[in-house]
């Protein structure tokens, strides 16, 4: 068994044409770019592209696979520049039982399943050719199609206050929505951690993803995991969903849940902390807030008791270091292999002839949990404040 590092949540920006995919996303998120770029810099072994239902973006995989740069695995996945590439698509469902949209992710083991479930998307989307559309079925509908193709089903970032299993307010349980049987895994969201979600017991027979979501080549891989698999591929992940034959996810690496940007129930108006209890914002008088995930999570929460959970370690990216800038970044890169390293490995007696003292002081303190974090919330991130002083 080996150990491979996966982000299994990463938006395509523009098609090769340069055709927008998901509109929020940077322009120079291509999926080329994507490979390269996990790769080499971030050091990733497993990606997941989550809008491959696009026509254009199949069609790029192909004319890649006819160019010799691309294969495809036979147990599942695409191989190129030594990374293997899951296909994947984030999906919005919205009908009565589910009161209000969901986000979800497929995954597909083979070219030829995507192409099949693309087809079968199109019928009942206003949109292929872009991102995290709106499909006109049932949540339980949807999981039948992608069982029947042989694919993978998880609920996407469950927690967020909009369109995510929980987070409307409106559902108490995931079976009101979807078949529990028929969901493969759950995926936690940027603001929340392993021990915030076994406080719901229905989600203790789930196994808990970490992924990025990014909608830029920076924040690949700001949250992933670490898996044991015989190798890189489709049908090896699946087992470790399910821990099968010794496959497992062996640590979740994610953001402190104070950084995401609806960790915290804060006024929408100026961003101070708000109580649910109050009308007006104490601050500024607004009557605007948004509920954050920790306070969504206590309301919804059932269970004393955890399972026993793979480790969740929380990291800053290098973003987040204040004085950490493009070229100091290029500088660490040049030295150590991948950001990764960076943030998890490099000792201080090399960082600190490469980099000012105070960054190196940063990077440390975020290893160590040792860092003051401004808490995010309404939809703005945290952010790291400086070292907590004894």
């Amino acid at each position: 068994m080996n150990h491979y590092f996966a982000d299994l949540h990463i938006h395509i920006g523009r098609t090769i044409s340069g055709k927008p995919v998901k509109i929020t996303a940077s322009k120079s998120l291509t999926l080329t770019a994507i490979i390269e770029f996990a790769s080499k810099q971030k050091g990733l072994d497993i990606i997941g592209i989550i809008d491959c239902q696009s026509p254009e973006v199949l069609k790029e995989m192909e004319d890649l696979i006819h160019e010799g740069r691309m294969v495809e695995m036979s147990n599942g996945g695409m191989r190129m520049n030594d990374i293997t590439i899951l296909l994947g698509s984030e999906l919005e469902i919205y009908d009565e039982t589910c009161k209000g949209p969901i986000h979800v992710l497929c995954y597909m083991p083979t070219l030829e399943a995507m192409n099949h479930f693309s087809i079968w998307l199109s019928d009942f989307m206003k949109n292929i050719t872009l991102s995290s559309q709106r499909i006109y079925v049932s949540g339980r509908e949807l999981q039948e199609k992608v069982v029947e193709l042989h694919g993978i089903f998880i609920p996407a970032h469950v927690f967020t206050p909009f369109k995510s299993l929980y987070g409307s307010g409106v559902r108490e349980s995931l079976t009101e929505v979807f078949d529990y049987h028929k969901i493969d895994g759950i995926e936690l969201g940027l603001s929340a951690n392993t021990q915030m979600a076994d406080q719901i017991k229905e989600l203790h027979a789930f196994t808990f993803l970490t992924n990025s979501d990014a909608h830029s080549l920076e924040k690949i891989a700001r949250e992933y995991q670490v898996m044991k698999l015989e190798e890189a591929s489709f049908l090896e992940w699946k087992k470790a969903l399910h821990q099968e034959e010794g496959r497992a996810i062996v640590a979740n690496y994610g953001l402190d849940p104070k950084l995401g940007k609806y960790h915290e129930t804060v006024c929408l108006a100026c961003y101070a902390p708000h109580s649910t209890l109050l009308n007006n914002c104490v601050n500024c008088g607004s009557k605007k807030w948004v509920k954050g995930v920790a306070a969504r999570i206590l309301e919804l929460k059932d269970n004393e008791d955890s399972p026993i959970r793979p480790p969740y370690i929380h990291q800053i990216p290098l973003e987040y270091i204040p004085g950490l800038g493009k070229k100091t970044l290029e500088k660490l890169l040049l030295y150590f292999s991948t950001e990764m390293q960076i943030i998890h490995e490099a000792p201080y007696s090399l960082l600190i002839d490469i980099v000012p003292k105070k960054v190196v002081e940063y990077i440390m303190a975020a290893r160590t949990g040792e860092i003051v974090l401004q808490t995010g919330g309404g939809g703005k991130y945290g952010r790291v404040e400086g070292e907590r002083k004894e």
